[in-house]
């Protein structure tokens, strides 16, 4: 049994909100409307996702948010007004 591969996270891509789920039972849901690269994208490309140790990477919108500040509620989105 492998124990990095068991508590690699899981990220998906759905009706406008990427959930991420962790080895350990808990899980990050949040809206791609609030991040101004993740908004514009398609669904295809907001459900290619890269996943390392430390977070997510969509190739093709260039963004990247870490799991510490999905944790803390940060996941891009837009600081005051559009």
């Amino acid at each position: 049994m492998n124990d990095s591969v068991e508590n690699t996270p899981v990220a998906t891509y759905a009706n406008g909100f990427v959930e991420v789920s962790f080895g350990n039972g808990s899980s990050i849901r949040f809206p791609v409307s609030g991040n101004r690269l993740l908004e514009k994208g398609t669904d295809e490309q907001l459900s290619r996702m890269e996943i390392s140790p430390f977070g997510i990477h969509w190739p093709d919108l260039d963004e990247d948010l870490s799991f510490a500040g999905l944790a803390r509620g940060d996941y891009g989105q837009y600081a005051g007004s559009r």
